[in-house]
């Protein structure tokens, strides 16, 4: 949903955080969705097992919902990972407040009434401008789209092993194990 005429990007980031969040491109605001009971489970679920991989050994961190500032867009993907050489710090080792690049891994969750052209774009973006890889997961009929720098884009079903960073090369997972999540019976 576009909520404003044009802005600056530094007047955006002026502007007190709100949910659902606000994004920034192309001098305009947009509106994210908020969630719903199979998007946030599949949230949680990556989220979780990216971290229970990469957290243990300090290569990467999923973080759900960070705002990452980077090449005049303010961008909130559901799961932003960074490997962990790239996640900014404070003087004191502290992990920042603000991250002014684009993740090394972006992941998004299709939301009913969302544009997926518009998230398309957004992975797109990323990728142009530094992300190694890209999910778009669509759960209606349980498929991820797999985005990478010059290469087309890939749909990927049932027992198909997912591309991760090479960093992570302990992780295989599957396109049916990621939707096997949203299945509490």
């Amino acid at each position: 949903m576009k909520l404003s005429s044009k802005i600056s990007l530094e007047e955006f980031l002026k502007l007190p955080e709100i949910k659902p969040y606000n994004e920034y491109i192309d001098g305009k605001i947009y509106q994210k969705i908020i969630t719903q009971g199979e998007h946030s489970t599949l949230q949680s679920f990556l989220v979780t097992n990216i971290n229970k991989i990469g957290q243990p050994q300090k290569l990467t961190y999923a973080f759900p919902e960070l705002r990452c500032t980077f090449a005049g867009r303010s961008l909130v993907p559901d799961i932003a990972v960074f490997e962990w050489s790239r996640i900014p710090l404070l003087p004191n080792g502290r992990i920042a407040n603000q991250f002014e690049i684009p993740p090394d891994w972006t992941i998004e969750v299709l939301s009913p009434k969302q544009s997926p052209n518009r998230v398309i774009r957004n992975i797109m973006f990323s990728i142009e401008n530094g992300t190694k890889l890209g999910w778009f997961l669509d759960s209606e009929d349980e498929s991820i789209m797999v985005f990478q720098p010059n290469q087309v884009p890939e749909i990927k079903q049932g027992d198909d092993i997912l591309p991760v960073l090479d960093i992570l090369k302990d992780c295989d997972l599957s396109v049916a194990d990621i939707f096997s999540c949203l299945n509490f019976g």
